[in-house]
């Protein structure tokens, strides 16, 4: 899988894997499988409900036609960038500047997919995912967005145990990390790698939860991603000599 980089408006570096191929696949396999169960399901009940051909019809464009048409968008709206099927392979949409897409990604996305996913039996999507070093497919491209693993990296969480550290010209992103004590730091960052190590992402959560809570911190940054920044701001603030207690 390539890892992609996305720098967020707060000027934070996160890596995802890309999604790989063969998860989208098995995705859009799932979601297709959904999708024929609610047209069986849907089926049965209008043949039960109704009794002429006219009523049938009607009542099948308006609870299964049109529910097909727009799963996908649907989907990724209310599950924040995920189908059925991606929730089930643990992939999700995102922006490459780390924020949630917007209505109007998802819908350029699903207008465009309808084509190249759709109209050409998905042959398109695959063959510009396979050449785009994003994992992009054209409507990726066109609404600015990819998808992307969920999944723990190996070997070794190293998204998680990387040292936090200052880089020339660093900017801090927190200010409330300057409150922070050396012990606190050091036993955040303790916390931090035996999350990575273990791979425990009920103790990373846990972690980020208190520091924010001790912080007063609010941030919609992944768990990972916001306690490396606290780690690296502490770290800023101590090199300019500022006073933590």
């Amino acid at each position: 899988m390539s890892t992609i980089r996305i720098q967020t408006t707060q000027n934070v570096v996160l890596e995802y894997e890309a999604a790989s191929v063969g998860d989208r696949v098995l995705a859009q396999v799932l979601d297709g499988l959904v999708m024929i169960l609610w047209a069986v399901v849907l089926s049965f009940l209008i043949r039960q409900a109704t009794e002429s051909a006219d009523d049938r019809q009607i009542a099948a464009y308006v609870l299964i036609g049109i529910p097909l048409l727009i799963y996908h968008p649907l989907c990724e709206i209310f599950f924040n960038g995920q189908s059925l099927g991606k929730q089930a392979r643990k992939i999700k949409v995102t922006r490459l500047d780390g924020t949630r897409p917007g209505l109007g990604d998802y819908a350029l996305r699903w207008l465009i997919g309808l084509f190249e996913i759709g109209m050409t039996m998905g042959s398109v999507a695959l063959v510009a995912t396979l050449f785009n070093g994003r994992g992009q497919r054209l409507g990726d491209m066109a609404a600015g967005t990819t998808v992307v693993s969920l999944r723990p990296r190996a070997p070794g969480v190293q998204a998680l145990t990387a040292e936090t550290q200052v880089p020339a010209g660093y900017q801090p992103v927190f200010p409330q990390a300057r409150d922070l004590s050396d012990h606190d730091a050091a036993l955040i960052r303790q916390l931090f790698r035996q999350a990575g190590t273990q791979a425990d992402y009920a103790l990373l959560s846990v972690l980020a939860g208190k520091v924010k809570s001790v912080t007063t911190i609010t941030t919609d940054l992944p768990d990972e991603s916001f306690i490396r920044t606290v780690l690296r701001d502490h770290a800023y603030f101590a090199a300019q000599g500022s006073p933590h207690g």
